[in-house]
């Protein structure tokens, strides 16, 4: 329970201290009070703020602790925490520290740290609110994200009307995802807080999906990656190509000397094709030489005394021999001609035969070396094939990465599907399991509604595919006055629940707004059942209300209203009348 709010630092403040049970803060209205002087501005939803702001809510720079006249002031809170009274003090100047004044035999499940100038011992707000969770909900350190928070869960036990609370009984503020409420409600009723968790990591993978598919469409992300049934028949090509490769290259020999055996045989195709042109040439000579030997002859007789004659003639007083010398001189003519025929004859065939000779060994070198040409090869070549490989197995693996994501992406709703539909079993199991939570808490918010009014609604738990829900049916027209009557409801429900768990801050805390809507006759039973279950449950119930909302007409006789209102009340009909003492912007 809180035993009292204060401030060391700011003598005008208002201390409020509590007792057990029902406690109610008054704003009243002077008969001389100016419609600019509503009690809105008392500070009645300040003390709410209060509690918040030192039990770990962020101080923002809109919050009324950072304005210039609140902002050096220490605002402290005396409550019991864990069973033990602990005292503690922040600032708005420095939001990150709470101070810890006092804390009777309390173990801290984070150590605190002690100021070098003011000996001070303080705690980081961090700590502060993990030593909270642990001490008043029993949430276990270092849970993941989307789940239950002390924040999150204390919410609901001081609802704050600026974060829009008073709207729906399972929010406890207005743009709350529905999974936070989910965890947290489930959390505090005892079910598996796990299950919503994980449909809301579908929720977000779906999403994300979603958005995904729509890219593959008309995206870059679809030109990209490409559909699954076209990428498959790309793999399948790349890998054939890059097999073959493979296999190439791992039968592929290298030939160091390959160049220099290449430049060899290319040299020796050459000479080869020179010495065969020779040959060809040596074989003209050899057929112009023996046409040439077959047509020689000596000249007839006749002709040799007409070229005598002539020369006579010709040639007087010349002294010729006799005929038969002329006839063997050309004889020895003709024979010396066929001689040096004969020998240029067989040395062309001579050559001829070299030359077969030596090409035919030339040949077998040659063939020798394109054997090896052929079964080995250069060590460029090789490299190149090489880099060719490693292009195709990159290319092999991109398109397989893409493959995937695509057949990934066009499965994954699926597997999505079939994984809420999962959820989904698992979570209704659980309420089957836990059913008689669920129908203790049902009963005991019939229970009061029923008393508050006659048709005020029942409260539903349902296991969906999109989580648990938890509903209110009313048969009447929803109205404002409806919707704060199943806030109370639903809040005394949780608080009841809590403590026969023993888990909770152990109070619960309710602005004057709840009431809004409501007739007088509902708000005199609302003060009544939360006094009367405070006392059985053994909780603290602090209320706030305007005077002129009091139904002072409407409350039983046995139940004493002025028995339970603090001794301070406050008011903006003056300047000192609100709960600092001052008016501040």
């Amino acid at each position: 329970m809180i035993h009292r709010i204060f401030s060391s630092t700011l003598p005008s403040f208002k201390e409020l201290r509590f007792d057990s049970g029902l406690n109610v803060l008054v704003a009243k209205k002077s008969k001389d009070a100016t419609s600019r002087q509503t009690r809105n501005a008392a500070g009645k939803s300040s003390m709410v703020e209060i509690i918040h702001f030192l039990l770990g809510a962020d101080c923002k720079k809109d919050s009324i602790f950072k304005c210039d006249d609140l902002v050096e002031h220490k605002f402290g809170l005396e409550f019991d925490l864990n069973q033990k009274k602990v005292e503690i003090e922040r600032t708005g100047e420095k939001p990150s520290r709470i101070i810890i004044n006092k804390a009777d035999r309390l173990k801290w499940p984070q150590k605190g740290s002690t100021d070098d100038k003011t000996g001070e011992l303080f705690i980081t707000n961090t700590k502060w609110k993990e030593v909270l969770g642990k001490l008043v909900f029993n949430i276990p350190p270092d849970l993941p994200k989307l789940s239950p928070t002390f924040r999150s869960l204390f919410s609901y036990f001081a609802r704050r009307v600026n974060d829009g609370a008073f709207s729906e009984p399972t929010q406890h503020f207005k743009r709350q995802f529905d999974w936070d409420w989910q965890v947290a409600i489930s959390y505090l009723l005892g079910l598996d807080w796990k299950v919503p968790q994980e449909i809301e990591k579908v929720r977000v993978k779906e999403k994300s999906l979603k958005t995904l598919k729509k890219e593959l469409k008309t995206g870059v992300i679809g030109s990209i990656i490409g559909s699954a049934a076209s990428l498959k028949t790309k793999v399948t090509v790349a890998e054939r190509k890059f097999k073959r490769l493979q296999e190439e290259l791992s039968s592929f020999q290298v030939l160091p000397e390959y160049r220099e055996l290449e430049k060899e045989a290319s040299t020796l195709t050459i000479k080869i094709a020179e010495m065969s042109n020779e040959n060809t040439i040596d074989e003209e000579i050899i057929s112009e030489i023996e046409v040439t030997i077959k047509s020689e002859s000596p000249p007839a007789l006749k002709d040799v005394k007409k070229v005598y004659q002539e020369a006579g003639i010709v040639l007087p007083g010349i002294a010729l021999k006799r005929l038969e010398d002329v006839e063997n001189f050309h004889n020895a003519i003709i024979s010396n001609r066929r001689s040096h025929l004969q020998g240029e004859l067989d040395s062309a065939r001579n050559r001829i035969n070299k030359r077969t000779t030596e090409m035919q060994q030339i040949d077998h070198r040659r063939r020798e070396i394109m054997e090896i040409l052929n079964s080995h090869g250069a060590l460029d070549q090789h490299n190149k094939l090489q880099k060719e490989l490693n292009r195709l197995q990159a290319d092999v693996e991109e398109l397989n990465k893409r493959y995937k994501m695509a057949v990934t992406i066009e499965t994954t709703g699926t597997d999505l599907s079939i994984e809420r539909k999962q959820l989904h079993r698992r979570l209704m199991n659980d309420h089957k399991e836990q059913s008689e939570i669920i129908e203790e808490a049902i009963i005991i918010f019939e229970e009061f509604s029923s008393e508050l009014s006659e048709r005020e609604g029942s409260l539903t738990i349902d296991a969906t595919e999109k989580g648990p829900k938890f509903d209110i049916r009313v048969e009447a027209r929803r109205s404002i006055g409806i919707s704060s009557m199943q806030i109370f409801c639903f809040d005394l429900m949780l608080i009841v629940l809590c403590q026969k768990n023993d888990m909770g801050p152990g109070f619960l805390v309710h602005d004057s707004h709840l009431f809004d809507g409501m007739d007088s006759r509902q708000i005199a039973k609302a003060f009544e059942i939360g006094s009367r279950v405070a006392d059985k449950y053994g909780f603290q119930y602090i209320v706030t209300i305007n005077s002129d909302m009091i139904p002072y007409l409407e409350f039983s006789k046995d139940f004493k209203f002025e028995d339970h209102t603090l001794p301070v009340f406050l008011t903006d009909d003056t300047e000192d009348g609100g709960l600092f003492g001052f008016r501040f912007e």
